[in-house]
């Protein structure tokens, strides 16, 4: 296995004049530009006394100058730390202080809502959108005026792109990434160099090992669009074009339409947008139920809608990899329909984040591929009785920083790290997720119930935008959120037969020990992750 930033630096010689980092309508670096920019900020870190596994804070939003600085500190033997940008001030201030980072690069705005008497052990503020220093100790302030001398003093001649050469230790301690807080309480997951060249490696020999362009649309904050967006495209020599937000869909066509990418990374929550805005409008119109009620049409029909699609991405995407969270089952039947090429993989932060993925061509609907090293299901009949999905690889953390406790209670004795999430594998090794440990309901008769099964019966009802189903004095609950069209001029007696008609057709189609006894519908979406995971600790 060959680490990562070997494979950066092979990028750097090979397609030094070639274009890697891009703001959408916005500025662009070749491979060579960003090497010179690393190296300038190499000379920064060790004018202001930074040292091999310091921890480096970014809080910034989406940017080229994001993945500049992350591969600065990542080539230099510090330790990265990114915090999503959305974290409130004093979640963000939380986390910088716990990781122990001395300098923290963000955006200006965002520094002014901080309190720099709370992180005494900053030295430093980079902004991360111009060259320029927002605040620092005399020694730091001192060390970013004379960056560029002592740049020039290191290379009189100008950086020669053949010339770079970066660390290959892979044991060493690279990103603590902070988990998005499903539970309510982040942990830093440590993970290695290895454990991302372990990622790379994979993504290589399994999905593309050749430079093409992607568009990268996750919060690079979240090791998801982290690892699968930018380190495995960029150490392939990839052109990244960083779109700085969640898309709406028009914004992710027009985006696609300019880039025309290859491969696409994305979560449920873009997919299912697509889905509402694009291919349910095609196949719910007149025309639409005429030619899908022919036989000798429907087919070619449903292909005629995935061209149109793909079309709408570019022209050019072979392959669409979901992940985050599950998939609404309406949307991937529609998708298998139009013979979408797409694939749910499954991972976690801790997992640096793959543990399961299969390509389109061998994907099984419904579940979320095979292992890419080895996954066990604790359970007595893996292939029927869920159990929990536990694994072991040289993907896995380090552990959680400064907090053993943690560690403990993540692995088994026998040394496999504990997911949390329950599921069972066919005998193919196909994973089938059932839900999370922690949202499993037990109720008087001893019955297992697994509310994402619950809530994916609701979601395929029309007037359902999204659910949460929880125990409430041993009575199965579903908070709902309609879809805004069904509840626009309705009162308060319309809305509780809505409630009512909802219960019922999902009790229609559950077995008697899981039915809901009441359905409650709610104004508000459901808060939800970076990833697009609903924050079930805040709904009781």
């Amino acid at each position: 296995m060959k680490h990562y930033l070997k494979k950066l630096e092979n990028q750097v010689h090979n397609r030094a004049f070639s274009p890697a980092l891009s703001d959408f309508e916005g500025a662009s670096y070749t491979y060579a530009d960003i090497a010179v920019k690393m190296a300038c900020l190499h000379a920064f870190f060790r004018e202001a006394g930074i040292k091999k596994g310091d921890k480096i804070a970014l809080v910034a939003r989406n940017s080229a100058r994001w993945g500049i600085f992350f591969l600065a500190a990542n080539t230099y033997e510090a330790v990265i730390v990114p915090i999503l940008p959305n974290f409130t001030p004093r979640g963000a201030m939380q986390l910088i202080h716990h990781s122990d980072s001395v300098l923290l690069i963000t955006d200006s705005d965002i520094w002014k809502n901080l309190d720099r008497e709370s992180l005494p052990l900053l030295k430093g503020v980079l902004d991360a959108r111009e060259d320029r220093l927002l605040w620092g100790t005399p020694e730091y302030q001192q060390a970013w005026d004379n960056r560029m001398a002592a740049f020039n003093k290191e290379y009189p001649d100008g950086l020669d792109p053949m010339k770079v050469e970066y660390h290959s230790n892979m044991d060493g301690l690279a990103i603590i990434n902070y988990t998005s807080g499903t539970s309510g309480d982040p942990k830093g997951v440590m993970l290695s160099f290895g454990a991302m060249s372990d990622i790379v490696e994979y993504c290589q020999k399994h999905i593309s090992d050749q430079p093409e362009a992607i568009v990268s649309m996750l919060p690079l904050a979240h090791i998801y669009g982290l690892a699968m967006e930018f380190i495995y495209p960029c150490c392939t020599g990839y052109q990244i074009c960083f779109l700085g937000k969640t898309p709406s869909p028009s914004l992710l066509m027009k985006a696609m339409q300019q880039v025309r990418p290859s491969l696409i990374i994305t979560v449920p929550m873009v997919m299912e947008k697509i889905y509402t805005s694009w291919v349910r409008p095609m196949l719910n119109s007149r025309s639409g139920k005429l030619l899908s009620s022919v036989p000798g049409v429907r087919m070619s029909f449903y292909k005629s809608i995935g061209e149109k699609v793909l079309s709408n991405f570019g022209g050019r995407v072979r392959t669409i990899i979901i992940g985050g969270a599950p998939l609404n089952w309406k949307v991937e039947v529609a998708f298998r329909k139009i013979s979408l090429p797409y694939a749910v993989g499954y991972g976690m932060t801790e997992a640096c984040p793959l543990l399961a993925f299969e390509m389109p061509k061998g994907y099984v609907a419904g579940s979320c591929g095979k292992p890419i090293h080895e996954i066990r299901i604790e359970s007595s009949d893996p292939e029927r009785v869920p159990g929990e999905i536990q694994s072991r690889g040289p993907n896995i953390t380090l552990g959680y920083y400064k907090n053993p406790a943690a560690d403990e209670a993540a692995h088994t004795e026998d040394g496999w790290f504990r997911t949390g999430d329950l599921g069972v594998m066919d005998d193919a090794g196909n994973i089938f997720i059932r839900g999370r440990i922690k949202a499993l309901i037990l109720n008087s008769s001893g019955q297992n119930i697994y509310p994402e099964e619950v809530e994916q019966i609701l979601s395929n009802d029309p007037i359902v935008e999204e659910s949460v189903v929880l125990s409430r004095d041993g009575k199965i609950v579903a908070l709902v959120y309609p879809h805004a069209d069904a509840v626009v001029g309705t009162n308060e007696e319309q809305q509780n037969q809505m409630a009512f008609e909802i219960r019922s057709r999902a009790n229609q189609q559950l077995p008697k020990f899981s039915q809901i006894f009441y359905v409650e519908l709610v104004d508000l979406p459901f808060e939800r992750t970076a990833k697009g995971s609903i924050k079930r600790h805040l709904y009781k």
